[in-house]
């Protein structure tokens, strides 16, 4: 069909006495937006790397020439210290988890979760939560860690006004009791992850296992964002603790990776700046510590932010991280791109241009 509509638009591009005519400049309009669904992925690279600041790594911040070690007992509940070292996984993935999100957990364990073997490489998921005031909850937390094995419990207590504590407590267990993992991923826990499209974009932008890393920070790139000066919002950011017009560019707190160096630079560089009250919102103050290590944030199109992105099998197949999916739908989901043949190049880059189109006249809209 599409063949035969360009065939069209040749035989009459010269009709009417030579000129060109209307309808074959619609042919090309048509002919343009089609290739631009079918790469719409390297389109949004091109784009945001025009929009990125230029600005250098920050100044006048002396990182840290060591730290001091995290030990078990700063962590309420965790795996055994020697998790890592025993199953060696070269993807760890820490999901930021409230302690009453039992359901949003296990809907994760049901799916991508559960998945430790993936494209050759060993791949392990865990939890990271805070305390709760609820003793019976409190309870409850105990039972799961004891029953799953699979969760990290910080001193601090859970709430959205500390989830940069519970960034930091999870960089920090990384650091000290996971270290020989390549890559670290931190998601939210409702965020339906593909560690296989992850792996699939990492091997083909950096290469094996045998290659050194570069210090990597990957994400979907927020840029120029302005602080918002208001103290009455969950956003609100002083001018004592951030003094410029614009942040440094930073990856959605949705869902980002950070190499193993990369892990290390920024945990130098949290442990160099102050935090002042309220704390500065977690993927933000993440942004900063990565700014001042002078570590640039890689934007990845297979990443999805604020914005929802419709389901569509093959774009889902293709997706690194999707937000706001609820439990139920996770489970759906994964059932669907995963029970049927993989998609076509074509079918893969047909539906996530679809995906995407949609995905932005509904934020523009107003219909997320």
């Amino acid at each position: 069909m599409m063949v035969r509509g360009l065939w069209v638009c040749k035989v009459r591009l010269w009709k009417r006495g030579g000129h060109p005519g209307l309808l074959p400049i619609l042919c090309l309009l048509v002919f343009f937006c089609l290739l631009a669904v079918l790469f719409v992925d390297y389109i949004e690279i091109w784009i945001t790397s025009l929009g990125m600041s230029r600005t250098g790594p920050a100044h006048g911040v002396v990182l840290p020439q060591s730290m001091p070690p995290t030990r078990p007992e700063e962590y309420l509940l965790m795996p055994s210290p020697l998790v890592c070292q025993r199953a060696k996984p070269y993807l760890m993935t820490l999901v930021t988890s409230a302690p009453d999100n039992q359901k949003a957990r296990q809907a994760i364990r049901d799916t991508w979760g559960g998945e430790v073997q993936v494209r050759g490489h060993r791949v392990m998921t865990l939890f990271m939560v805070g305390q709760t005031s609820d003793p019976g909850l409190a309870k409850q937390l105990v039972e799961e860690a004891r029953e799953r094995g699979d969760l990290v419990q910080g001193r601090f207590m859970d709430s959205y006004a500390n989830l940069t504590l519970k960034t930091l407590s999870m960089l920090a267990w990384a650091r000290r009791f996971c270290p020989q993992a390549r890559f670290l991923a931190k998601v939210d826990d409702d965020v339906m992850f593909n560690p296989s499209a992850l792996l699939r974009y990492l091997t083909s932008n950096w290469g094996g296992s045998e290659n050194e890393l570069p210090e990597l920070y990957i994400g979907r790139v927020h840029m120029r964002v302005a602080p918002d000066r208001n103290p009455a919002s969950k956003h609100f950011m002083s001018e004592d603790l951030f003094g410029g017009s614009v942040f440094p560019d930073y990856c959605s707190g949705t869902a980002y990776v950070l190499s193993r160096p990369a892990v290390l630079k920024v945990s130098l560089a949290a442990t160099a700046l102050h935090l002042l009250k309220p704390l500065p919102p977690e993927d933000v103050f993440v942004g900063l510590c990565a700014h001042a290590a002078g570590i640039t944030p890689t934007h990845c199109p297979y990443f999805s932010g604020g914005p929802s992105v419709p389901y569509g099998r093959c774009c889902y197949q293709a997706m690194v991280s999707v937000h706001h999916t609820k439990p139920e739908e996770m489970l759906r989901y994964w059932a669907e791109v995963h029970s049927t043949t993989p998609c076509s190049w074509f079918g893969v880059q047909t539906s996530l241009g679809i995906c995407k189109v949609r995905s932005f006249f509904g934020d523009l809209l107003g219909f997320q």
